[in-house]
């Protein structure tokens, strides 16, 4: 019998406090505050979006889904989010099927817990 061994995707994300810090100072605080959830609500159903897409094989669609997430990650201070998707975005254009599988998953994964990590984050004083 072999043995199968299995690997724990277990990756830091990191935010850019700064990048939020300058966009609370910007806009101040309750603007700041409608900005980032609208964000956070967008990434939530444009990573759902490029899942189904995913799933469904409409690459195309989940290119410009996935595609959209850099801007929005970038802007409330997502840099590992918006790299991730990024590289999804070339491995749909290189047309590597299995590239994409495993760096989707790692999309899906960093997208999730930098959601949970800006979500926690909101309850600090920035």
């Amino acid at each position: 019998m072999e043995q199968v061994t299995l690997l724990k995707q277990d990756e830091t994300v990191w935010l850019d406090v700064g990048r939020l810090e300058a966009l609370y100072r910007q806009l101040g605080e309750s603007s700041a505050a409608d900005v980032v959830c609208r964000a956070l609500e967008e990434l939530a159903a444009r990573l759902s979006h490029s899942e189904r897409c995913h799933r469904e094989g409409r690459l195309d669609d989940m290119r410009k889904s996935t595609r959209s997430l850099i801007a929005i990650a970038d802007q409330i201070g997502m840099q590992l989010l918006a790299r991730v998707a990024g590289d999804v975005t070339a491995c749909i254009d290189n047309g590597d099927r299995n590239a994409l599988a495993a760096t989707f998953t790692r999309l899906l994964r960093i997208g999730e817990r930098s959601l949970c990590e800006i979500w926690d984050l909101q309850e600090l004083p920035l």
